[in-house]
């Protein structure tokens, strides 16, 4: 009995066991009927199709598993390390593990759904499991690995990777022995055999990935910080209010699903975001990470090939060839998941006919169809966001570069690059080349799947894909000339793109002079005539680019008319499941197809930007070969030597600049250099500071230099910066520096102290206030040797005499002194004078001596004697010398405190708008010259155009398997209505050409008008950057890239709702789920948008950041340089960067997560359809229709991808308008022109200007600069205004010409109120020479005439007239001698000179000469004092001056204080007057004088 029972036993044991065996295995091989007892060979477990030694592989793969979970749980219970996000970096052998077990796992995938389908094929079943599921289960556990192991190694328990690693290198050792003996001795090689074989080596590489990596972890976070310390410290401290992005510290899974971004898109749906709630950049991901990899690639680059000059762009690819390649997976992965579509389509069509391969087919098939659309969405979306994130780095990295570069930049090679071209590049060319990675892989990703397409249509329809091919080739083949001349077209664009800024930006710098001239309009003209070349070119690569699109959108009709037409005459047959394969198959890859003319585009911009910027990082920089700068010795400490030197600013040994230089300077000599105009003064202070290539001979300086420049150059921001310049604050040494350069009671006038935020260059100070501020800058810092050019020549004597004595003399004890100027009552005091003449040293020696052997010398003094008439001044007496010792000034300056108010600051936070602006934008853009009918017949095309390809498709449904239809008419209809459709393509392309082109003329018509109407406030309160740009970067994406941008976001989402449609009519069921899911989509995107809006315009507004900061230290190179300052400067543009990256790098990552979920929802929609399809009555659609609502069902995704993606796109582009629009209306400055107040043609006749109760007030919430001014100017008389700095003297000049307008009173001038005429009118009719002498980029001929209204002679004679006739002979050219940016190529004295021949071109009957001859040595004063007394004889001349002698001859002098009229009277009574202010400023300047005089002669 108990051996009955246990036969019972063995027996229902044996049941089970064949039950799991059978479902396992498939069959039992066990059978005790048989008398076959269960034996296991040694060969069923080598043999790799065997079931033993599948069950063997399950039970490894189940144990990983449960290792791999494990580990999974231990690492997410560690705690998060806080403080400085570390810089992930993957090793050679990590992407070396992670490709080979990655290509591992899907080999065995692919291996896995192949059986499957096999199985299905065969059996009808999934049943045995042992082969597919095995397969399938074992191809992941090996992605798993590739990426858990392999890639987050790190942040793994070392112990537990370890073991891990072993375990899979003896198992995998063991199956890869047995594998090779089984085909050793069978002679049999499988997949399978060849895939266990592989694992060993992807075993070894794991092996060695996990003991190498776990070996350096512990100094991997020493060696981050020690590589990236170098220039941590101040973007630390200025952005540790800021927070890190979520994404620095983010696991696999939120990466994967963008879930690191919902609370920032959670906090721009409840308020408008601020700058300070966009989070940091992770640290790899900013500027200087970026550059610092960059340049250090550069150098290893160098090092290996020292002889040739490294690939940029090598440099840059080997920089990111890790995030390249792991995009590239990504795109690739994105390939394979979309090819399955028609596949799936296809059973799909076959099941709907009644012929499943298994029960349930239908629903395995929807729910493959879902998982395949949700793979596809997550690797394209990591494709995109990888390859955006790329492309920022690239672009930050390039930004830096260019203006690291910018900063060393020598003298000819910035001749060849202005400014405005500088800007370009930062602007335009680094953001193109930032948008190319983006496109990067489309341009092989686009062949691979045209590849994978050709293979599935070769399965549905054969033979007849060689026509499909031959049509491909051939529109590529078509569109290779237009990309050449797109390409030639682009270059020239850029160019004449580059020609138009430059001339926008001189404007605009010098918009100031521009009115004063009256020149607006020429110079406005000539911008236009360079718009308009602008527009020429963009026409014509607009026109290439219209045409491209017009092909490859055509291309998929062309193609499916070719394949149905070879089908037709090779007699294969058409049915539903292979036309409508073949449909999807197309439908899928238009898409690719189409943004070809994109890639296209992208790469033409990309390739010609890049060789711009390459060109000029190649650009020669300054060098300092020939310069020792050494300081150890204390003694050597501020000296200069400089032994038989020549220097040229050409770096040409034939053409010096300066000869013969030889020059001692002791530690602690104070030496002044004097010389007429143009005689190489600031041409040697430039060479001491390795400005000017040394060409021949040496120069040695040592100890550390402080230089305040001829031109002042002042930063945006507070005084108190300016003055500190990167040094800590010393509270101490910060009050006597204030004192020292007088400028203490400057500061009390301000509303805010040192804490006043100065407009850009300055605008808000006098000429005097900006250089003290230089001088204050320059003693702050504690040099060793002071450079100073010609400080003096902006400031009143008074101030003068206070900033020789308490500056130079007192505060400079002791320091190494070059001092130019031109003021020679001053020259006594110095140990020695440099007299220089025609580029030489002529003497070097004391005063006395020079004095006494010199003749050049002794013309000099006695040319100032003369200038200064004393003559005139028997009656003064002369007075004690005034001086305000330190002391004195502390006891009565009690320290204010001032706090930096934002509110009423001159320099505004730049606006943005706030919120979703709707259509507004669009309508701005679609309005502009009636674009909106263009847009609308380019809509209705494309319209038309998909209604067109639907009826196609309809047709091929409904007829396909209508045997009354042959096969003939079948392809004749459907290739007409194809044919028909293209041709409404071709309309709608080139009617956006034509809307580009009318709105983009219009817009910066608009634009510049504007600016140039706009009155000086406006300029004095906006930084240069914010308007450069908008006519840069903002104007080039409205050019480029809003036009089409507008159309296709219109044309995909037609293509969305077209697909929706068909799938709505052939299972109207689907309404049910697309209804709420459309509703849903729409408003996920009003939730994305609300902070997607935000983001741009942060990025557009910190863009200007950037902009202006390049702008700015452009023209502060020369002193930035100086006080090395260069890592400081550098430091806070890599800052901005980031700060404009940041907004940027959310902007993106949130496009991404839009449509992540957006496509999800499409699947749904997809994988829904399919399911209704399946669970619906058999015959109650037509296959037909089913394979054309599945082909439209499978574009869905990829219709709406490209419609969010575009509509996303064009949503960011479109805030270039908004930007633009705020510009377009600025408050205009008065009429140029008043038709019915017109003054007479001669007017003014007599020249009489009075003035009634003038008050002027810059802005109308600042209190009155001048306060009810009251006199009167006779005709022809001549008038002196002077006052102490600051007190209004240019202010009322600025009345005459009314670049202010009054607050009170008027000014009437022979009998006309100047307010009741046109501004051009007035303007016009004046003369003036202006305080800061300006000339353009062009000709000697163009500066003095731009409008060309005189002849040659006239030309000359000027020139000779105002000394500048030699000098212009001996340039080759002559009258057409260039004049670079800012007539850096001329001296200041020159250009003033320029100013005043423009002056005696003009004629006029009021002459204005503002601080004129500042600039200009005493003897050339002489002469032009004579020259304008001569020429302008019967003019009234109004002359503000600080030489006290300029004015001595004047019929009148009008003194002013504070705003306010002193005294006005003939100057002999003002100087005998008792207190006279004017009698006061001459005394002051006669004192130090006649001292000098006394002491020396």
């Amino acid at each position: 009995m108990e051996s009955f029972l246990q036969s019972l036993r063995s027996k229902e044991k044996s049941r089970k066991m064949a039950g799991f065996w059978s479902v396992f295995c498939g069959e039992f091989d066990c059978s005790e009927a048989g008398r076959k007892l269960c034996s296991y060979d040694l060969r069923l477990l080598i043999d790799p199709s065997t079931c033993v030694n599948h069950l063997l592989i399950s039970c490894f793969d189940v144990l990983l598993l449960i290792m791999l979970l494990f580990i999974m749980i231990q690492k997410s219970t560690l705690k998060p390390s806080h403080g400085q996000t570390q810089v992930q970096r993957y090793s050679y052998f990590q992407l070396l593990s992670a490709m080979a077990n990655g290509a591992l796992g899907l080999a065995h995938l692919c291996l896995g759904i192949w059986d499957l389908q096999e199985c299905l094929g065969k059996t009808q079943t999934v049943l045995p499991l042992n082969g597919w599921l095995l397969e399938i289960f074992h191809g992941l556990i090996w992605l798993f690995v590739s990426f858990m192991i392999s890639l987050k190694l790190k942040r793994l328990p070392r112990a537990l990777s370890r073991l891990s690693s072993i375990l899979i290198f003896l198992v995998s050792g063991i199956f890869c022995v047995s594998s090779l003996f089984y085909a050793i001795s069978s002679r049999e090689v499988s997949l399978k055999v060849v895939l266990d074989i592989l694992s060993f080596p992807g075993a070894i590489f794991l092996l060695l990935c996990t003991y190498k990596e776990s070996k350096y972890k512990d100094t991997d976070n020493e060696v981050d910080e020690s590589l990236y310390a170098p220039l941590n410290g101040q973007s630390n401290k200025n952005g540790s209010t800021r927070y890190v992005t979520s994404f620095a510290k983010t696991g696999f899974f939120s990466r994967m699903s963008f879930w690191w971004l919902n609370p920032l898109m959670k906090i721009g749906k409840e308020k408008t975001l601020q700058d300070e709630d966009i989070p940091k950049l992770r640290e790899e991901d900013q500027a200087e990470s970026c550059y610092l990899l960059f340049r250090d690639q550069l150098n290893r680059q160098k090092q290996k090939d020292p002889s040739s000059q490294p690939s940029v762009l090598r440099t840059i690819i080997l920089c990111h060839w890790r995030e390249i390649l792991i995009s590239g997976f990504f795109a690739v992965l994105k390939v394979l998941a979309q090819s399955s579509g028609p596949l799936l389509l296809n059973s799909f069509i076959l099941v709907s006919e009644g012929n499943e391969s298994f029960k349930y087919e239908g629903f395995v098939l929807a729910i493959s169809l879902f998982f395949a659309k949700t793979i596809e969405s997550l690797s394209q979306r990591q494709w995109y966001f990888r390859c955006r994130l790329i492309g920022l780095k690239v672009r930050s990295l390039l930004t830096a570069a260019i203006y690291r570069k910018q900063l060393r930049l020598s003298n000819s090679a910035r001749l060849m690059h202005s400014g405005g071209e500088i800007m370009n590049y930062v602007t335009v060319d680094a953001y193109r080349i930032g948008e190319f990675p983006y496109w990067f892989h489309q341009t092989w990703t686009t062949s691979f799947q045209l590849c994978i397409s050709l293979v599935i249509l070769f399965r549905a329809v054969g033979m007849a894909t060689i026509a499909s091919l031959v049509v491909i080739v051939i529109t590529v083949l078509c569109n290779t000339p237009l990309a050449k001349l797109q390409h030639k077209f682009q270059s020239k664009l850029m160019v004449a793109q580059d020609e138009r800024l430059k001339a926008c930006s001189e404007a605009l710098v010098n918009m100031k002079v521009l009115k004063l001239y009256a020149w607006e309009t020429n110079f406005r003209n000539a911008i236009e005539r360079l718009r308009n070349e602008e527009l020429k070119w963009l026409s014509a690569v607009q026109l290439r680019k219209a045409y491209s699109t017009f092909l490859f959108w055509s291309s998929p009709v062309l193609v499916s008319a070719a394949s149905f037409g070879a089908c037709y005459f090779l007699n294969v047959p058409l049915h539903a499941n292979n036309v409508f394969t073949f449909v999807a198959t197309l439908r899928l890859v238009q898409d690719p197809i189409r943004v070809i003319p994109d890639v296209i585009g992208v790469i033409i911009q990309a390739k010609v930007a890049f060789s711009r910027i390459v060109k000029f990082l190649e650009a020669p920089e300054l060098l300092s070969a020939n310069v020792t700068k050494r300081s150890l010795n204390d003694n050597m400490r501020g000296s200069i030597l400089i032994k038989s030197a020549d220097f040229s600013w050409e770096d040409n040994v034939s053409k010096p600049t300066l000869r013969n230089i030889n020059l001692e300077v002791r530690p602690g000599q104070k030496m002044a250099i004097c010389g007429e105009v143009g005689s190489g003064k600031s041409t040697l202070l430039a060479a001491i500071l390795r400005e000017v290539p040394n060409t021949r001979g040496t120069i040695e300086v040592y100890g550390k230099f402080a230089y305040v420049s001829q031109t002042a150059w002042i930063q945006s921001g507070t005084i108190r910066e300016n003055i500190l310049f990167g040094v800590a604050m010393d509270s101490e040494k910060y009050q006597e520096t204030l004192h020292r350069s007088s400028l203490l009671k400057d500061l009390e006038l301000f509303p805010h102290g040192d804490l006043t935020e100065i407009g850009e260059r300055g605008v808000n100070l006098s000429g005097g206030q900006k250089q003290r501020i230089q001088l204050a800058r320059a003693l702050y810092q504690n040099a060793d040797i002071y450079l100073l050019d010609d400080p003096f020549s902006a400031v009143d004597a008074h101030t003068a005499t206070n900033l020789f004595n308490e500056y130079i003399m007192e505060g400079l004890a002791g320091k190494t002194v070059l001092l130019v100027t031109h003021q020679v009552d001053f020259l006594p005091a110095f140990d020695s004078v440099l007299l220089m003449s025609d580029a030489e040293i002529i003497e070097a020696a004391p005063y006395g001596y020079l004095l006494s052997s010199s003749q050049a010398f002794q013309e000099l003094v006695n040319a100032h004697k003369e200038t200064a008439g004393t003559d005139r001044l028997v009656d003064v007496t002369s007075s004690q010398k005034h001086s305000n010792r330190a002391g004195e000034i502390r006891k009565t300056h009690t320290e204010q405190h001032y706090e930096a108010s934002k509110g009423d600051q001159l320099i505004k936070k730049e606006e943005r708008e706030k919120g979703d602006q709707g259509f507004k934008p669009y309508i701005q853009y679609l309005n502009q010259n009636k674009g909106y009918i263009y847009f609308s017949v380019a809509a209705l095309c494309q319209l038309t155009f998909v209604v067109g390809q639907t009826l196609q498709n309809s047709w091929m449904a409904a007829n396909v398997d209508n045997p009354q239809v042959s096969t003939l008419q079948l392809i004749l209809v459907y290739l007409f209505i194809g044919i028909i459709s293209t041709m409404f393509l071709l309309i709608r392309s080139l009617t956006t050409v034509a809307l580009c082109l009318r709105s983009s003329k219009s817009l910066f018509l608009q634009l510049l008008y504007s600016l140039f109407r706009a009155p000086m406030s406006f300029y004095d309160s906006t930084p240069l950057g914010r308007i450069l740009s908008r006519v840069s970067s903002d104007l080039s994406i409205v050019d480029l890239d809003v036009p089409f941008g507008i159309l296709f976001a219109v044309a995909p989402t037609m293509n969305f709702y077209a697909s929706l449609a068909v799938l709505a009519v052939v299972t109207w069921q689907v309404l049910f789920v697309s209804i709420p899911m459309i509703c849903f989509a729409i408003r996920l995107q009003r939730y994305y948008f609300a902070s997607a809006k935000e983001l741009m315009r942060m990025n557009g507004t910190t863009k200007s950041f950037v902009a202006n900061h390049l702008a700015e230290s452009a023209a502060g190179a020369v002193t930035i340089r100086a006080f090395d300052e260069e890592d400081r400067f550098f430091q806070k543009s890599l800052d901005l960067i980031d700060v404009n990256a940041s907004p940027f790098f959310h902007s993106f990552a949130a496009n991404e997560w839009l449509i992540q979920r957006l496509e999800t929802v499409s699947a749904v929609v997809l994988a829904s359809a399919a399911l209704f399809m399946v669970v619906l009555p058999p015959g109650t659609c037509t296959s037909g229709f089913i394979g054309m609502a599945l082909s439209y069902g499978l574009s869905l995704n990829s219709s709406l991808v490209l419609s969010i993606q575009n509509q996303c796109n064009i949503a960011n582009n479109i805030i270039s308008v908004e930007r633009l629009n705020q510009y377009m209306h600025i408050p205009s400055e008065a009429p140029e022109v008043i038709e019915g107040k017109r003054p007479p043609v001669n007017w003014p006749i007599a020249g009489r200007v009075e003035i009634n109760e003038l008050q002027i007030r810059y802005r109308p919430d600042a209190p009155l600069v001048l306060r009810g001014i009251t006199c009167t100017f006779e005709g022809g008389h001549k008038i002196g205004i002077v006052g102490r700095t600051g007190c209004g003297k240019s202010t009322l000049i600025g009345a005459l010409f009314r670049l202010v307008e009054p607050a009170g009173g008027k000014i009437i001038v022979d009998g006309i109120d100047i307010s009741s005429i046109g501004l051009h009118d007035l303007r016009s009719r004046f003369g003036i020479i202006p305080q800061d002498p300006t000339l353009f980029n062009g000709t000697v001929r163009y500066n003095l005439d731009p409008l060309s209204q005189h002849s040659d002679q006239e030309i000359w004679e000027v020139l000779g007239k105002c000394q500048l006739q030699e000098a212009v002979q001996e340039k080759e050219e002559g009258l057409d001698s260039s004049v670079v940016e800012a007539g850096a190529n001329w001296s200041m004295g020159q250009r003033q000179l320029f100013c005043l021949g423009r002056a005696l071109l003009r004629r006029s009957r009021i002459l204005v000469l503002d601080e004129a001859t500042a600039s200009i040595d005493n003897a050339t004063d002489l002469i032009l004092q004579k020259s304008i007394r001569t020429e302008f004889a019967d003019c009234t001349v109004i002359t503000v001056a600080h030489r006290i002698p300029t004015v001595m001859d004047c019929t009148k002098v009008l003194a002013i204080s504070d705003g306010k009229l002193v005294e006005y009277d003939e100057p002999m009574k003002l100087i005998k007057r008792e207190g006279s202010l004017f009698g006061k400023l001459v005394k002051e300047y006669w004192s130090h004088f006649q001292s000098a005089e006394s002491h020396w002669i």
